[in-house]
């Protein structure tokens, strides 16, 4: 079998992943849209994996409902994501910025790279500006043995949602390797217009043998092992498999807080 053959293959398989857990994960958002109207839904299955979101009760209570994981109860998602325009990549060049990702379960700290990927950065900056990440819940965990990340940043909750614009990738790994603590940005199966306002996060040394590879635009300094007491919860029923899809330990984007870091 010849490379290019061995790539279209390796694209093909992909995309097949992502069209069935794409399809598991809007069939679980409707799901939660009907739970958030008819009232509170909580399962507890061997009193550790979590099922669906829990909602506030008709009566708020005095003190933060705590989930599995340490974290707080989450937010509903919004449903909806805004329409934007894609922001300059000239913005971020040859700049490094500092955020704080502050979820029900803790602040996760970064840093972004504007050198060495400028569009993602000029984007990510923008939508935390925007608000756009606002109660956006954490859609998607993977813990298989090549491949642990956090998928976040789709406000919809199903992992289809897009901020309206598509870029391309760049700073890409040529080896396929993502080391515990990147940041990288999740795309649909086009290279060219596929990343938006999705991201993941690594909790692992991972591999993604995909062609044409996935936009490394920072890297965590603080909260790692937020990710990993979602990790360690695990995935919930109901995902593409027993170790990939929505984490049994609700986590959510509350609010994205981006600055200039100065020389």
């Amino acid at each position: 079998m010849t490379k290019e053959q061995e790539r279209a293959r390796a694209r093909r398989r992909y995309e097949r992943q992502q069209a069935t857990l794409a399809r598991r994960e809007a069939d679980r958002a409707r799901r939660m849209r009907v739970a958030a109207i008819v009232g509170t839904v909580v399962v507890v299955l061997g009193g550790l994996a979590l099922l669906g979101t829990v909602f506030a009760s008709e009566e708020p209570a005095t003190e933060p409902t705590t989930t599995i994981a340490g974290c707080d109860q989450p937010p509903a998602a919004l449903g909806t994501a805004a329409q934007l325009e894609l922001p300059d990549a000239a913005t971020a060049e040859g700049k490094t910025f500092v955020g704080t990702i502050a979820t029900n379960c803790g602040d996760i700290e970064v840093t972004l790279d504007g050198t060495k990927a400028p569009q993602a950065v000029a984007s990510f900056v923008e939508l935390a500006r925007q608000n756009y990440w606002v109660n956006a819940p954490c859609h998607r965990l993977t813990t298989a043995d090549s491949l642990k990340v956090l998928q976040c940043g789709d406000p919809t909750g199903t992992g289809q949602g897009t901020p309206g614009y598509g870029f391309a990738v760049e700073n890409a790994p040529a080896d396929g390797a993502y080391p515990r603590g990147t940041l990288a940005m999740a795309r649909t199966a086009d290279p060219e217009q596929g990343n938006g306002g999705q991201f993941f996060i690594v909790h692992g040394d991972s591999s993604l043998p995909d062609p044409d590879g996935y936009t490394v635009f920072g890297e965590v300094t603080a909260g790692l092992d937020i990710v990993d007491k979602i990790a360690a919860a695990g995935v919930a029923p109901g995902g593409s498999s027993p170790d990939d899809g929505f984490p049994a330990a609700p986590i959510s984007i509350l609010s994205v807080a981006v600055t200039e870091k100065k020389a």
